[in-house]
């Protein structure tokens, strides 16, 4: 009976995955028939793909958020995505190993590019620290892993509600010293080491960087953070503006938020919200990728701010149309993706510009 239904959820997912492609080849001017009016906020405008597949999405009900039975159908849900919007994964070596935890060994994955360089970046997959999983980001682990010349090392942390702060930042802080302490098991120097994570894994990079400054261990050679969390207080002006009908909405937010900090956690604390840290001073250079939709936006550009005032080379960069996760879409997003191990190849050389804030507007 298990096979029976792992081979119906695999037809399910092709199916998805060809009517996805199916939409995505449609003319502009059935695309938009099908997403509805333009839709503006803040001065910016849906990006028209992104548009119609929301709207595509709407038409299922959101189920109500319960830290008992909601964690189980949201890792489920993660995969099956995952499955659906993959596009073309990129050949290459990978290697499931384990790496340190705080209590535990984790599970792990290695993805070695053709013509790997000596760098080395550890990723922690989003999910909002309760779902996501090494198979739900293999897809744009391995575009990260071609595009950047770069051995990938994705580490798969334990996720709330289960395992609450800190044990997700303890396991990101155990698994980076880890496999510093092991990098030339993956062909680089231990100061070849860089961090990255998209979300609540960006939120956990952030915190491993600023983790490592003035410590044994080295500074990670930059850090990647695509639309991170980084104030746990949802104080920034686009978690009001973009509170629904995004994706990702403040019902989400405050839903990950309470399996994830335990009652008497102050969400304002250093070590708690990135963007509370009293000073940055040398933290790891950083690339920090924000969406135009994204409720998160504003609180990953004021982390980039505040990483600049204490004179940290940044890059920022914003897709103006997107929306929350992205680049976890490699059917719709994966020229987006490209361009971003273009920005995160020039971080890791220090040829990355840090002036004004860039943007990609899209049609």
């Amino acid at each position: 009976m298990r096979n029976n239904r792992s081979r119906s959820a695999g037809t399910g997912a092709r199916s998805a995955s060809a009517t996805m492609r199916r939409l995505l080849r449609l003319p502009p001017r059935w695309k938009r028939r099908i997403a509805g009016p333009a839709i503006r906020r803040d001065g910016l405008e849906l990006d028209l793909d992104t548009q119609m597949l929301l709207r595509i999405s709407s038409a299922w009900p959101r189920p109500r958020l319960d830290p008992v039975t909601s964690p189980p159908r949201m890792r489920a849900a993660a995969r099956r995505m995952a499955g659906i919007s993959a596009g073309r994964a990129e050949p290459m070596p990978v290697t499931d190993i384990t790496v340190d935890g705080a209590e535990l060994p984790l599970p792990a994955r290695v993805y070695t590019p053709a013509a790997a360089g000596d760098t080395v970046l550890v990723w922690f997959h989003g999910g909002g620290w309760v779902a996501g999983d090494l198979d739900t980001h293999d897809r744009l682990c391995r575009s990260l892993a071609a595009g950047t010349g770069t051995t990938v090392v994705s580490v798969a942390y334990r996720l709330a509600p289960e395992h609450p702060y800190p044990a997700p930042v303890e396991d990101a802080c155990a698994a980076y010293t880890d496999i510093v302490a092991r990098a030339a098991e993956f062909g680089a120097a231990p100061d070849r080491i860089a961090v990255g994570g998209d979300s609540a894994g960006g939120y956990l990079a952030a915190l491993v960087a600023q983790h490592t400054v003035d410590r044994d261990t080295p500074d990670p050679l930059a850090q990647l953070l695509l639309y991170p969390v980084t104030d746990l207080t949802g104080a920034c002006p686009s978690r009001e503006t973009l509170a629904r009908g995004f994706d990702l909405t403040r019902t989400d937010l405050q839903f990950f938020a309470r399996c994830f900090l335990p009652p008497a956690v102050d969400r304002a604390a250093p070590g708690v919200s990135p963007l509370a840290a009293p000073t940055l001073t040398g933290v790891a250079p950083a690339l920090i990728v924000t969406a135009g939709f994204d409720p998160l936006r504003d609180e990953g550009s004021r982390y980039a701010q505040r990483l600049r005032e204490h004179g940290v080379p940044v890059t920022e960069h914003r897709f103006d149309g997107y929306t929350h996760g992205f680049a976890n879409n490699g059917l719709a997003f994966a020229p987006a993706v490209r361009h971003i191990a273009e920005l995160f190849t020039a971080t890791l050389s220090g040829s990355a510009p840090q002036a004004t804030p860039t943007t990609t507007a899209l049609p």
